[in-house]
């Protein structure tokens, strides 16, 4: 079974699932794993499952993820699509091997402990789901209602996936999940049983973090072990107070930078990025530059930028709208700082020691996740500890 994936680490980490609950077989299908965070991730979606048509006649055309539980009907309607498939379906071998052409059920059947996989095709780093679902409402997000309420996976149930990572090879490992930070069985307590209970485990990393969800206890815990990577990300989203209020977010400007500053008093060279959104409903020049001047205060080093987009059945969708040509214009001035300000954080790092976990390429990423290629060194193994020479336009030059 062929497997084109699209939106999130989440989704990453289940199509892995899908492929080994498929053992292999299923050569006449191709499934199309769909994101729907922005309109724009649908439309590719739904150009995807044309191509993939196009080229593959004789294939069966698959569909799932988050824009099929929302949109099955819109999907089933393809006449490229043989089948729709719903975010709980996707993760079980009768879904997988049925012949229903749609079936998207109750998201509150999603299952809360998933096959151990040990594969990730392609990749020297593993992505580990320990959390599905969120219980929050912002106003501008339609991936809770894709995805239902909060659940997690067992902690023994990670500690479990996270070995058989490190037995398959894969010293890093990033939690991922909808909102990783509301692990509902305590996320500082798992991530300390992951870092004393999984020998071999060299890098640990987390998905985006909400804001309200992070605090001195992660902190503490980068200061004591090593293999906690000093770079984090953060669901910021705006900066102004305002805005922040109508998104229905829990954290202030201050919040977020004030734990910027605390992340750089464990480690100065510590990277800190955001999701962020230009262009929300209602949104100002002045309060979009609010969250510019976040972003220099916090020295936010990878700044993930999306243009609002209107997601039907959400509250910011009623509200009254930024116009399209000045959300991307917003956006685009965002992702420039966020380019110029990693820019100058990785030219603090010229003579620092790094160590680079090789991905492809002769290239792959420090500890605190700036790109790097290896010029000077040999590549004959996974990690090279080297001193860094310089900077070749955005990247780490060793």
């Amino acid at each position: 079974m062929k497997v084109i994936t699209f939106g999130c680490r989440l989704n990453t980490f289940e199509t892995a699932v899908m492929k080994q609950l498929a053992e292999d077989k299923l050569d006449d299908v191709i499934l199309i794993h769909t994101c729907a965070v922005t309109g724009e991730a649908e439309r590719q979606c739904r150009q995807a499952i044309r191509q993939a048509a196009r080229e593959n006649p004789d294939k069966k055309i698959v569909v799932t993820g988050c824009a099929a539980q929302l949109h099955p009907d819109v999907f089933a309607a393809m006449p490229e699509v043989d089948r729709v498939l719903g975010n709980h379906e996707k993760l079980t071998r009768e879904a997988l091997f049925g012949t229903d052409e749609v079936m998207v059920g109750d998201l509150s059947d999603t299952p809360a402990d998933l096959p151990i996989i040990s594969d990730f095709e392609g990749r020297n780093k593993a992505f580990l789901q320990i959390q599905q679902g969120c219980d929050h409402a912002c106003t501008f997000c339609i991936v809770r209602l894709a995805r239902g309420k909060n659940t997690g996976l067992s902690p023994d149930r990670v500690v479990e996936q996270a070995r058989a990572f490190v037995e398959s090879g894969f010293s890093e490992i990033i939690l991922t999940g909808v909102d990783v930070a509301s692990y509902p069985y305590g996320l500082w307590s798992l991530t300390k049983r992951l870092l004393t209970e999984v020998d071999g485990l060299k890098r640990l990393r987390f998905g985006s973090l909400d804001p309200a969800g992070v605090g001195d206890e992660l902190l503490e815990l980068m200061a004591i072990y090593p293999a906690l990577m000093p770079s984090l990300h953060l669901s910021v989203q705006a900066g102004d107070s305002l805005i922040l209020k109508r998104m229905a977010r829990r954290h202030t400007f201050e919040d977020v930078v004030s734990f910027a500053d605390k992340l750089r008093q464990v480690n100065p060279l510590a990277t800190l990025g955001a999701d962020l959104i230009a262009g929300f409903p209602t949104e100002t020049e002045d309060q979009f530059n609010r969250t510019l001047d976040l972003m220099q205060v916090a020295q936010i080093t990878h700044a993930h930028v999306f243009p609002y987009s209107v997601r039907p059945g959400t509250p910011a969708a009623k509200m009254p709208m930024v116009p399209k040509a000045e959300r991307l214009a917003r956006a685009e001035k965002a992702r420039l700082l966020g380019q110029q300000i990693q820019d100058a954080w990785m030219d603090k790092m010229i003579g620092q020691t790094v160590t680079v976990l090789i991905e492809h390429d002769r290239t792959g990423y420090t500890e605190n996740y700036l790109p790097v290629h290896v010029n000077s060194v040999t590549v004959d193994k996974m990690y090279i500890t080297a001193e860094v020479k310089g900077r070749k336009d955005h990247v780490l030059v060793i």
